[in-house]
């Protein structure tokens, strides 16, 4: 009997410090990226699985003790998939005191008819949700869309546009549609999956697996996924740093004249640039005497920075 009361009690402390660490890492990425404001009418997308299960989870959590005043509205788009359990979403938010919507669309017809047998469906998938999701935001007020996607999401988005779309281009915690109309946010944006598929195993979500792609095999994500898996099980550590690399970017120390303005540089500036001092900025701070060619290598970071 004492052990298993004892390990009630490690389940709980477990539970709580997951509880915070999630908690912590929505409400830093908020703040970061101004997600939500005072007065925001929110539509929490859930899919059904683990991680918009957490999203909305944690975020009616921080609710209640925001600084500033937002309505969550769970919707699901039901895409008419075969098999697909219909009463699970409906029964599981009637227990939670959120409003929620459920849009029907028979988005698998014409993914089946249009994609050819064998081949990826997740582009045309994707391009008919989002703009059926998009629509509806519109006609019900919507001011942000939350999206579950969390760091491995974010990480291997920025992998598969490096290996096959020949881009630098990632998931950016706050995105603005094309139309301008549509403010996409992604709270879980510096969740680790791991964190997020134990929280979600404790609270037992109900869990609808995808049908219409997560059975195809060969999906590139899957690949990119196990790479990083790999990576980080070979050199722990290295997952965490190329995350963090993504909001630490020299445009300066790249190839895009668009991003930086390399054919405006003068000579001395350039020789300053492609230095290490500009690689890893020095603190101007710590000497209070600074000696000419430090304020001149001051100097030159400033006009730099201006540039971009």
């Amino acid at each position: 009997m004492n052990q298993v009361i004892e390990q009630d009690k490690k389940n709980k402390i477990e539970f709580n410090k997951l509880h915070k660490r999630l908690r912590r890492n929505v409400g830093r990425a908020i703040d970061d990226f101004n997600m939500i404001e005072d007065g925001d009418k929110i539509m929490v997308c859930l899919s059904g699985g683990k991680d918009s299960y957490t999203m909305l989870d944690i975020l009616q959590n921080l609710q209640h003790s925001a600084p500033v005043k937002f309505e969550l509205i769970a919707v699901n788009l039901d895409q008419k998939q075969p098999g697909f359990p219909e009463h699970v979403l409906p029964e599981y938010l009637s227990t939670q005191a959120i409003e929620y919507h459920i849009i029907q669309e028979d988005t698998y017809s014409i993914v089946k008819d249009k994609v050819p047998e064998g081949k990826t469906t997740c582009a045309l998938c994707s391009r008919l949700r989002r703009g059926i999701i998009y629509s509806w935001a519109q006609q019900n007020g919507i001011t942000k869309i939350a999206l579950g996607h969390h760091r491995e999401d974010i990480m291997e988005t920025l992998f598969l546009n490096m290996f096959f779309g020949g881009k630098m281009k990632s998931m950016p915690p706050k995105l603005l549609s094309d139309d301008g109309k549509n403010t996409v946010i992604r709270p879980l944006a510096y969740c680790k999956e791991s964190d997020i598929a134990r929280y979600s195993q404790i609270k037992s979500f109900p869990i609808i697996p995808c049908n219409l792609c997560g059975s195809q095999e060969n999906l590139q994500r899957k690949h990119i996924k196990q790479m990083l898996k790999d990576w980080e099980n070979q050199f722990p550590g290295r997952v965490e740093n190329i995350f963090r690399s993504i909001s630490n970017v020299a445009p300066s120390h790249l190839m895009d004249s668009q991003l930086f303005p390399f054919k405006n540089l003068t000579n001395d500036m350039q020789l300053q640039q492609e230095s290490d001092e500009l690689f890893d900025e020095p603190s101007f701070s710590i000497k209070n005497n600074i000696t000419p060619a430090e304020k001149s290598l001051q100097k030159t970071v400033i006009n730099i920075k201006n540039l971009s």
